[in-house]
């Protein structure tokens, strides 16, 4: 198989995806370093300006934020079977090690070993979500209006928190957030390059 056919592509998206989703735990944001990694500095699909853009739309769209970005990355490397490729290969090792834990987990979760490893799973994955947003921030332009921002988001995160009003609202309060600002500050920019 010749290195620059499009099968070749299809298999190395399917590889590198499989790839991330054994070698994750915790979700989908402890997954964003390493598909950061693959796929803006080894692979170098897609640019570290663009992984940012990916994020926030995988963030802002249903469906799991990994699952979201294999399949934009899958669609931008190799079009929409290429975005299908790389969905089922970041899904199949969850499956499959989900499907066989199913079948013993009430014997698993008995032995001591198993139940530590569990607890350090959940402090690897703590650090893996760090290691996300410390890298993240690097894309993000610190000014007056971004910290101004990433106040309020904290801010509706803790009133909401405290409040028993469901997930779905802190998220839909940022999302609105989000694009209102977005939509705001464009124009102002707009309006200043028009002046100029």
């Amino acid at each position: 198989m010749k290195k620059d056919s499009y099968l070749f592509k299809l298999l190395i998206l399917f590889l590198t995806f499989m790839k991330i989703g054994v070698f994750t735990f915790g979700g989908g944001y402890a997954m964003i370093p390493i598909i950061e990694e693959e796929v803006t500095k080894k692979r170098k699909w897609i640019s570290e300006i663009e992984i940012m853009d990916i994020l926030a739309i995988s963030e802002s769209t249903p469906g799991p934020i990994a699952v979201n970005t294999a399949t934009y990355v899958g669609y931008k490397v190799a079009g929409v079977t290429g975005g299908i490729i790389a969905t089922i290969g970041l899904a199949i090792p969850s499956f499959v090690i989900i499907f066989v834990i199913s079948f013993f987990y009430q014997d698993f979760m008995k032995w001591p070993v198993i139940d530590a490893m569990f607890k350090g799973l959940k402090v690897g994955v703590i650090i893996l979500l760090f290691s996300a947003v410390i890298r993240l921030k690097k894309g993000v332009k610190v000014n007056l209006i971004s910290i101004l921002l990433f106040v309020i988001a904290l801010s509706l995160m803790l009133v909401f928190s405290f409040i028993d009003t469901g997930f779905k609202y802190l998220s839909l309060s940022l999302i609105l957030l989000g694009i209102i600002t977005g939509i705001v500050l464009t124009l102002i920019a707009n309006k200043k390059e028009r002046k100029e």
